[in-house]
This record gives C-alpha cells, structure tokens and sequence, in this order.
C-alpha cells in the first residue's frame, strides 16, 4: 500500500497567510525606505545651487540675476527645482517641488541657509520645521 504525499489544502493556506502578513508588515516599511531615498534628490540640489548662488554673489555681490537655467539643477525625475520670487541684492529662496509620487514635498533654502520643510505628505510629521525633515518622524 502507497501513501498519498503532499501538502494538505490547509497547510497551504497557512503558508499563504504568513506571507501575507509579512508582507502587509514590511512594504511600508520598504515604501518608506524608497521615498527617503528619493529625498536625497532634493537635498543634493538644493545644496548645490546654494553654493553657486554664494558663488554668483562673490562674483557679483548681489544675488539678482542669480536665479537662471545654468544656476538651477535640471528636473530629475521627482523634484524640479525654482527660485521663489525674485533675488535681489540680498536675498533669495530656492526651491525642491516634488514631483509624481513625491509631489507632496516641498524644500526651501535661502541665503542664510536657513532650510525648510513646507510640504509633507499625510502622516508625516515636520512641516514647518527649520531644517530639511528626511523621515515620516519629522528628524531632520
């Protein structure tokens, strides 16, 4: 006499369900882990377009005219970087917007280096914080 081997119905469905669990725990976990990646994107920009500005000011010593194409890092494909207003002698704000699946974030820096978060997402915390807010807890 042979015996039947294999899994039982119930023993795959309990396998099925453990998976889904661990799954339902750990992608927002990893979507989160993402999305953080995706805002060193902005912070490269921004960083990088407050140097040449400072540079510009040194060759210019003022920040008018500061804000053009060749200043501005061009769009990647989540944030798209703008001055906000114009710069004048003394002053100037730059921007991260996001863009897509990140559209919700919104960066700032001006001429002090004074950064800021004015846009999040639901369930992150930070808006309005004096500093560039890098995960859904609001540390900077």
């Amino acid at each position: 006499m042979s015996k039947n081997r294999g899994f039982t119905l119930i023993e795959l469905m309990i396998v099925v369900a453990v998976i889904a669990i661990l799954a339902a725990v750990g992608y927002p976990s990893y979507a989160d882990y993402v999305r953080r990646g995706k805002i060193t994107e902005a912070i490269s920009g921004l960083s990088s377009v407050r140097v040449t500005m400072e540079r510009w000011f040194q060759d210019n010593r003022t920040y008018a005219g500061g804000c053009i194409a060749s200043v501005l890092p061009p769009a990647t494909s989540n944030f798209s970087f703008s001055c906000v207003g114009t710069p004048d002698a003394t002053t100037y704000v730059v921007q991260a917007q996001g863009l897509g699946g990140m559209s919700a974030f919104k960066y700032t820096v001006n001429q002090s280096n004074v950064k800021s978060t004015t846009g999040l997402p639901a369930g992150w915390n930070g808006v309005g914080n004096a500093c560039w807010v890098l995960k859904k807890d609001g540390s900077c």
